[in-house]
């Protein structure tokens, strides 16, 4: 398993109150292939540096877990189909080991 980081921007005429539980539902991809959900994270409405799909705001969300790479790339495939979810990021974060 992987550690992955994936950043969400959701539509700001979505309630923040169900961006949670929609993640959640996505991340069950996640879970079935025997990966982990470490945190859900929404951060709220926040201003964008630049206009998406003519909105200035979004809703972020980041959500920190660990996956088989194709897991994360079929994760990612599906929350692109959704509607409400502006851009998605999945990146794979440095690891913080000191020598």
């Amino acid at each position: 398993m992987r550690h992955y980081e994936l950043m969400v921007l959701v539509d700001p005429e979505v309630d923040e109150r169900t961006v949670e539980p929609t993640l959640a539902k996505y991340m069950e991809i996640v879970k079935r292939d025997g990966g982990s959900v470490e945190e859900i994270d929404v951060w709220g409405r926040r201003r964008l540096a630049y206009e998406i799909k003519k909105n200035n705001e979004a809703v972020y969300a980041v959500v920190d877990f660990h996956a088989t790479p194709d897991s994360a790339a079929e994760l990612d495939r599906l929350l692109r189909l959704n509607e409400t979810i502006m851009r998605t990021k999945i990146i794979r974060p440095e690891d913080q080991r000191v020598a």
